[in-house]
């Protein structure tokens, strides 16, 4: 039963996301973008403090040890921006264009600029950063399931909203190297299919070392963490008029609330 539920829950999460974001991107809802933003940075949030840590403090592990790892964490998704940064930077010599986006997940969107590079080589470059962050988001989803069923529906739910922003993004680049809105949709959806195959994996490995599954929690929230405070709170944090301001908020507090709904409804049952 836990083994089909991860599976919904990954593509679910996976490729739902690459839908909505196509929606939003190729729909008129694109100038919503910006909101997706606050959402997703509430949403992350909430799953990271209100659930993911609390079920790995719960444990037997000793809190000393839980919030090493969850230092070592956000420490570690630091470098990995950095080395994607600086491999981007070395590859492409690309104006402040690209810095403009300076974009959620491991720098995705500072693929923005290279539109007068090499194309194809942009887009292969998305698709494989999504095919990486896909499979580590299948295994955080597949330890949450393990932990508790209701808390694996948050996880999935958590991860499909905070991919929709950086999938609109890769949407965008793959157009770039070609005009075809299907064969960019296609591509990006196998890439959040990889997703199922992390959940896969996760099951065997968190089966196997049950014990370790207050860590794989802890990283899991380091990850949210991190992708909220380093990559999408800084893209909202701009002069802006207190109409503007008041709608950011509002959308930030409704991604918390929608993780604490979706919760509350779950315990209800």
């Amino acid at each position: 039963m836990i083994l089909v539920a991860i599976l919904l829950g990954t593509l679910c999460a996976g490729i739902g996301s690459v839908w909505v974001a196509a929606m939003l991107s190729f729909g008129i809802l694109a100038r919503y973008t910006q909101h997706m933003l606050s959402l997703a940075a509430g949403a992350l949030l909430a799953t990271a403090f209100m659930h993911l840590l609390p079920e790995a403090f719960e444990s037997q592990s000793g809190a000393q040890e839980l919030f090493g790892t969850l230092l070592v964490g956000l420490v570690f998704f630091f470098l990995l921006d950095k080395a994607e940064l600086w491999h981007h930077g070395h590859e492409h010599h690309q104006g402040p264009q690209a810095d403009a986006h300076a974009g959620h997940d491991h720098g995705h969107h500072h693929h923005h600029g290279h539109a007068h590079g090499p194309r194809q080589g942009g887009s292969w470059a998305v698709l494989t950063g999504d095919s990486v962050h896909a499979f580590g988001d299948g295994i955080l989803i597949a330890s949450a399931f393990i932990a508790d069923m209701r808390l694996g529906f948050v996880a999935a739910l958590a991860v499909l909203v905070h991919e929709v922003p950086h999938h609109m993004g890769d949407l965008v680049v793959l157009r770039g190297s070609s005009s075809n809105r299907r064969a960019a949709l296609v591509k990006v959806s196998l890439a959040g299919a990889v997703t199922a195959l992390g959940g896969m994996v996760g099951y065997a490995l968190v089966d196997m070392l049950h014990d370790w599954l207050p860590y794989f929690l802890v990283v899991a929230s380091s990850s949210f963490i991190y992708v909220a405070l380093a990559d999408l709170i800084p893209q909202l944090q701009k002069r802006l008029s207190a109409r503007e301001t008041a709608a950011q908020i509002a959308w930030l507090l409704l991604g918390i609330g929608l993780v604490t709904l979706v919760s509350g409804l779950a315990h209800g049952h």
